[in-house]
């Protein structure tokens, strides 16, 4: 995607043929910087401080990261001891633990004089494999909005709600739920986006407004609770929203928030479609029970950043001193409330039977 007129992904193997870059998140929307990772540490801590995130992205970053690694000491403990690292930065996202363990199997049985380079090159085959993958969810998903555009709502612009971040910031590039968005908007489709604001971190609000606005996609940004009241008045044609990791059965685990508006979508007859990549689907997991939830520290909640009037950017405590705070980062919406998932293969219905139908390699390493 570009950024006022220049193309970028959201992490990249810089000129000097090692160094990694990438967009730091925590900055946006109001600095666009640039990071460079320079070790398995960097990258490590660039995962945990959230100066990427997103499932995609987090796999894509640890990918590069087992690289970094290797250049600096390619031994076998030093390869055991920098997916270990890596894998402890983030419980929930399955993308992280599915890099890692290709990384793994991809070095393991060369050389260590031969595991640089082809980590490399692993790194670089993962991130562009999410694109390719990124691009075929979008052209899947945007059937959907054109058939709903030509049925539903002939000559009037189709509103589709969306939850966090599930943009070409959350992946390497396009998005997940945002790809259909992308390429109806380019088809000249009449599209409008709610965007959450995804509290307590504000995703939406500051990432997801920020790579529509820079695409051009009309949207309007709302508080969490607002999805529900636009959907009893029959604001929202379609919700399409990402995921962090999806259970054997179907269940998804995505950003904490989702589950309630799958709620109020099956309750308003409004369609709830869930966008992910096949890595992205935990084939060990039977359901979504047995995804770990990660809590994230209590001054996400008890503090805000923004910019002020005069242009610093300041962070402000909004919560009395003393409250305790509970930041539970994902919930779970049960299979039964998702209308479907646009995969790049296609889209299946959110269950076992369909899911081991369309992937049936995944099944089968799963099972190994």
């Amino acid at each position: 995607m570009k950024v006022d007129g220049k193309y970028f992904r959201s992490i990249w193997l810089e000129p000097d043929g090692w160094s990694v870059g990438a967009i730091d998140q925590r900055k946006l929307p109001h600095q666009f910087v640039v990071a460079r990772l320079t070790s398995c540490d960097a990258a490590a801590d660039a995962i945990r401080s959230m100066l990427v995130r997103g499932a995609p992205l987090i796999g894509a970053t640890a990918a590069y990261g087992v690289a970094l690694a290797m250049r600096a000491d390619s031994s076998d403990a030093a390869l055991d001891a920098a997916c270990k690292a890596l894998l402890a930065t983030r419980p929930t996202a399955i993308n992280l633990k599915w890099a890692l363990d290709d990384m793994r199997a991809t070095l393991g049985h060369l050389p260590a004089s031969g595991r640089a380079e082809a980590a490399y090159t692993r790194a670089g085959e993962i991130a562009d494999d999410d694109v390719a993958i990124n691009q075929a969810i979008g052209q899947h998903g945007l059937a959907l909005i054109e058939v709903l555009a030509a049925t539903r709502k002939p000559g009037e612009r189709v509103n589709i709600l969306t939850h966090c971040n599930a943009g070409w910031l959350a992946t390497v590039d396009w998005g997940t739920a945002t790809a259909p968005i992308y390429l109806a908007r380019d088809r000249g489709l009449a599209i409008h986006v709610w965007v959450d604001e995804t509290r307590p971190r504000n995703q939406g609000a500051s990432l997801t407004a920020w790579e529509l606005g820079h695409h051009g996609v009309p949207h309007t940004i709302i508080p969490d609770n607002t999805g529900g009241y636009l959907m009893q008045h029959g604001m929202v044609d379609l919700v399409i929203v990402g995921t962090d990791r999806v259970a054997a059965n179907g269940d998804v685990c995505n950003k904490i928030g989702t589950y309630l508006k799958a709620l109020a979508a099956h309750d308003n007859g409004v369609p709830f479609y869930v966008a992910l990549p096949s890595p992205t689907i935990d084939f060990s997991v039977d359901d979504g029970t047995q995804i770990p939830i990660e809590q994230r520290a209590a001054d996400e909640v008890t503090t805000m950043t923004g910019r002020t009037a005069d242009g610093r950017i300041e962070s402000v405590r909004i919560v009395p001193d003393g409250s305790p705070v509970a930041n539970y980062g994902f919930d779970v919406t049960p299979a039964r409330l998702v209308t479907g998932l646009i995969t790049e293969r296609g889209l299946f219905k959110a269950d076992r039977a369909a899911l081991a139908a369309a992937f049936p390699e995944r099944t089968a390493a799963a099972a190994e």
